[in-house]
């Protein structure tokens, strides 16, 4: 995620070889974090189910994971400047596994405390992805770096597609108790109910943070090359003018803002939608698979698009995909039945190079300031925190399903960028 100039000082065979084993362990990582990030989908009806939440009040859960990317960013890189990306890893790792052990205490403490430990843990994968992500292009050759990149971030949306299918056989319980059933209890029958309920996040939580501070372990031991930053580039980003200045930078950092808002927002929502009577009337355990192929279309997607974007040019495979997402968007909005089910898990497939892609077209032509760009369009990640909580507000006010039109909007904007991307596209070519 942080863009910098660098080299590594492992060149020989040897190196080469000794690189297989902490690579192995990166990998290891993005799974995880993105098995992490997609368990929140199945937590938010969970946690809403015990404690009668208002949908506004469930996406705090998002509000307090995605926020911690806008908060903790900036400091995270001052971290990893001072004591190093290895160590950074390692500080990362034991940050969120203290997290995922918050769980167990949350439990019994409440929802605020929950709150609490999504913030914590979100925290230490924010310190993860600044630190990680440069060893991956310095793990090895740098003719195969892109390879390497592919690799784990198909782990990474590997995690994704595992996390929801396997929350909702450890946490999810068969059939989800109503606001209306739990209201008919006596106060010590709902004080057990919550208990009984909460304690199922115990088990998996603990066993995460087992670990991921086995993890922490592996990678304190691992020796890893060194990342030497160049002294050149750092001076000359000093020069005058800002990424700022660049207009396709700020609307792209608006498009990964409202990108990832309604990946998220559309994700938080699945397992409530496809439990409305009118949908698919399934309960939040069998709900949770087809969160699983929501995430998974996003993993396909990736493949497809690669082939893709090598004969045709990224602003209109953008523009193409998040066309898609608004008419699948509105098809499952104003429908009902299976249709509609299906139509709101085939955004996953949509969804799949819409984040790589606008990546690289806002940072398109920044040079010196690519790396400052870069540092902009991470902390626009906490439209993962807004989008959703202002969808729930929908919700609240309107009606469940009327509030897909949220996630509909972001990706009408998306569809400008693409368009007016391709058209700069058409006159650089022309040039």
């Amino acid at each position: 995620m942080e863009h910098t100039a660098s080299r590594t000082t492992a060149a020989s065979p040897e190196a080469a070889k000794s690189n297989a084993g902490p690579l192995v362990i990166v990998t290891i990582l993005f799974f995880m974090w993105g098995l992490l990030t997609s368990l929140n989908d199945i937590l938010i009806p969970h946690l809403k189910s015990i404690y009668t939440l208002t949908y506004v009040q469930a996406m705090l859960v998002q509000f307090c994971f995605f926020g911690a990317y806008f908060l903790v960013s900036m400091p995270a890189g001052a971290l990893i400047r001072r004591i190093g990306y290895q160590k950074g890893v390692v500080t990362g790792l034991v940050i969120a596994a203290a997290g995922c052990a918050l769980f167990y205490p949350a439990s019994q403490g409440g929802y605020a405390l929950f709150l609490f430990a999504f913030f914590v843990l979100a925290s230490g994968i924010t310190i993860l992805q600044v630190a990680a992500n440069p060893y991956v292009t310095v793990l090895g050759p740098a003719s195969t770096a892109s390879s390497r990149l592919t690799l784990t971030q198909a782990f990474n949306a590997l995690g994704t597609t595992i996390g929801p299918a396997l929350g909702g056989v450890l946490i999810l319980s068969a059939a989800a108790v109503g606001a209306d059933q739990i209201a008919a209890m006596s106060a010590a029958e709902q004080a057990a109910h919550r208990a009984s309920e909460a304690a199922t996040v115990q088990g998996p939580y603990l066993a995460l943070a087992a670990a991921l501070a086995v993890l922490a372990v592996l990678f304190a031991l691992a020796r890893l090359p060194k990342v030497v930053h160049d002294d050149g580039v750092a001076a000359s980003s000093g020069a005058q003018g800002s990424a700022w200045s660049y207009r396709h930078l700020v609307l792209g950092a608006v498009a990964i803002f409202l990108y990832v808002g309604g990946e998220v927002s559309i994700g938080s929502f699945l397992v409530s939608f496809l439990g409305e009577p009118h949908i698919a009337g399934l309960t939040h355990a069998a709900a949770s698979q087809y969160v699983s192929l929501y995430w998974g279309g996003a993993l396909v997607g990736r493949f497809i698009g690669f082939a893709v974007m090598r004969y045709v040019s990224p602003g209109k495979t953008l523009a193409f995909n998040s066309l898609g997402a608004i008419a699948l968007v509105l098809v499952a909005t104003f429908s009902d039945g299976a249709v509609a089910m299906w139509a709101i898990i085939a955004v996953g497939l949509c969804n799949s190079i819409m984040f790589p892609t606008i990546f690289s077209m806002a940072l398109h032509g920044l040079g010196r300031f690519t790396g400052q760009g870069s540092g902009i369009l991470c902390m626009a990640i906490v439209g993962g925190a807004i989008v959703p909580f202002v969808q729930g507000a929908v919700a609240d006010g309107a009606g469940l399903q009327p509030s897909f039109l949220v996630p509909a909007a972001c990706y009408l904007f998306i569809l400008f960028y693409g368009v007016k991307y391709a058209a700069l596209h058409r006159q650089e070519t022309a040039v």
